[in-house]
Formats: structure tokens, C-alpha cells, sequence
């Protein structure tokens, strides 16, 4: 019944934030370095905000520090959405928020400082990965989805989080996934969406990592992680400047390049990581061998799909210029 209600209080929230976007024009206005082309609402992932806060609500305040920190984190990536912030504060926040964040995890201190410093320097930049990854309708709560669903199951042998967290977290993603997975997108995620995505998914990967003691579950996050990191190699590599926006993952090649229906990449990225999370979770094999192999598999995926398709997205850059 608690699932209910807080399902109903998400779908009415999430309409009331579109009437207030609509009225004050957050919106998304398509250029050139865009995935869509037209006019769309920003700021639709503050859902998962509300669902983090329902859950406080309904269940109690279980984890108060990372409850802070990602109010305090949501917040400004909103106000990003809205109006653009220097690099230095957003990074200065999402700092922040991440030590609150490690508070709630017991890991601060003094001893192991270097050590902390970067986990810091790692957990922000796989937040800001997520963040670089939401450029098409569907692939953040899809792919919120696909990393939420095998944590789920996780937990039910090793018990390192709140299973009401995750399934009230889902929740949010599915009421949000119902306005953005689609061919023509109600809204799209925004900062805060992604970025709050990111922050959730890290501390429950963080809990169950410091639970068993294993590493190799970073494999729930492979899929964005090679695209991730090999892009921004790429750009290094062009000398471009990596605070600038472009549409250069394979994900928006497909899309964009490709003509593949923006649904369909997300859904492929989504069956992938759920393909390659079960494989470590059912596979009776060394999950670090496992993750070695996923990132070798992926990487090469990925290199020879740049070598054959990439051209076309220089001469799109050409035909604009």
C-alpha cells in the first residue's frame, strides 16, 4: 500500500514540476551539438529527488548524510539546469556532497586519508560519466533501471542496503522513464536528474562494495563506463575542450550518425548491462577475470565501431560548419 501511494505522490509531483517548468521555460532548446530537435522540458529527473525524500518520508530517515548530500547535490544541479554555474562551484558541491556521502558510508579518517581522497576524485567522476551519458530519449532511466534491477537482487544475499530505498528509487525511474522513453519526449532529465541518478547508484554500489569486499561489482556500471572513458580519451586525443558539449559517444553515433531510433539504442545499452550484470552475478567464474574480460570485449567494441562509423560524424561537423 506504502509502494502505492508514493507511486501516485511521484506521477502528481513529476506533473506539477511540468507546470512549473512550463510556466517559468526551463526548457531544452536544440543546437547543433543536440540529440533532438525540439523545444523539450528540462529538469524532469528532479522525480528522483522526491522519491529519495518519499522514502524518508514512508520509511524513515535511514541514511540521513547521503539524504543531505543528495538534496545539497540535486539542488545545485537544478540551478544548473536553469541558469549555467562555473565548473568550480558544481565541483565544489558535488565534493561536498560526496564527503557526506563517505560520512554515511564510516570511512572517513584521518589514517587511510589518501585513500579517501581518491575514492572522492573516483565517485565524482563517475557521477559526472553519468551525467556526459544522458544525451537521447530513455537511456538514463533505462540504463537506471538495468543498474538498479541486479543491485535488487543483490541484496537479497547480501543485505548491504534498504531494499524499500531501491524499489521506491525504481519507482521514480518508472514514473520518469514514462515521460522521457519514448520517440517524443515530454521532458528530458536535466543535471539534476542524471546527476542525482548518479549519486544513488553510487552510494549503492559503494554500500555493497565496502559490504563484500568486492570490487568487481563496478561491472554494473561497465556499459556507460567504456563509452565514458574511451569518449573522453577520443576527445583528449582531438585536443578538444572536455567542458564542452558534443555528441561524440557511440550511443549518440547510433542515434545521430545511424538514424537508430533513440528508443531502440537506449533499450540495446539497457539489455546489455542487465546482460553483462547477470553474467556476473550467475557465471561461475572469478568476478575479476569476469570484469577484466567485459572491459577488454567492450573496449574492442568499441574502438572498431569509432574506426568504421566515426567519419560520419566529421562530415556532420563539416556540413554545419
Amino acid at each position: 500500500m506504502f509502494y502505492a501511494i508514493i507511486f501516485i505522490l511521484l506521477v502528481l509531483l513529476e506533473l506539477a514540476y511540468f507546470r512549473i517548468a512550463g510556466r517559468f521555460n526551463i526548457t531544452d532548446r536544440p543546437n547543433m551539438r543536440s540529440s533532438h530537435s525540439r523545444v523539450t522540458l528540462r529538469g524532469g529527473g528532479i522525480v528522483f529527488l522526491f522519491g529519495a525524500w518519499l522514502y524518508a518520508a514512508f520509511f524513515g530517515l535511514t541514511y540521513p548524510w547521503f539524504l543531505l548530500g543528495l538534496t545539497l547535490i540535486g539542488s545545485v544541479s537544478f540551478a544548473d539546469d536553469i541558469h549555467s554555474l562555473p565548473d568550480s562551484v558544481r565541483l565544489a558541491v558535488q565534493f561536498l556532497a560526496m564527503g557526506l556521502m563517505f560520512y554515511q558510508f564510516g570511512i572517513l579518517n584521518w589514517n587511510d586519508w589518501w585513500i579517501v581522497i581518491i575514492a572522492l576524485i573516483i565517485c565524482v567522476g563517475i557521477t559526472n560519466a553519468y551525467n556526459f551519458m544522458d544525451g537521447i530519449n530513455g537511456i538514463t532511466g533505462g540504463y537506471s533501471l538495468a543498474v538498479l534491477l541486479p543491485l535488487m537482487y543483490t541484496d537479497h544475499t547480501a543485505d548491504f542496503i534498504s531494499m524499500p530505498f531501491l524499489t521506491v528509487t525504481g519507482l521514480s525511474v518508472m514514473v520518469f522513464c514514462f515521460f522521457n522513453f519514448r520517440r517524443r519526449a515530454i521532458c528530458f532529465a536535466g543535471d539534476v536528474g542524471s546527476i542525482s541518478m548518479a549519486f544513488i547508484v553510487v552510494f549503492a554500489l559503494g554500500l555493497l562494495i565496502l559490504k563484500t569486499g568486492d570490487f568487481s561489482y563496478i561491472a554494473f556500471l561497465a556499459v556507460y563506463g567504456v563509452d565514458a572513458v574511451l569518449t573522453i580519451i577520443h576527445r583528449i586525443m582531438l585536443h578538444e575542450n572536455l567542458g564542452e558539449a558534443h555528441r561524440k559517444h557511440a550511443y549518440q553515433l547510433l542515434a545521430n550518425e545511424l538514424g537508430i531510433p533513440h528508443v531502440a539504442v537506449a533499450s540495446i545499452y539497457m539489455a546489455l548491462q542487465i546482460a553483462i550484470s547477470a553474467g556476473l552475478i550467475f557465471i561461475p567464474v572469478n568476478h575479476y577475470i569476469y570484469l577484466g574480460a567485459v572491459i577488454v570485449l567492450l573496449s574492442a567494441a568499441y574502438i572498431m565501431f569509432m574506426r568504421k562509423f566515426y567519419h560520419l560524424h566529421e562530415e556532420y561537423l563539416k556540413s554545419e560548419s
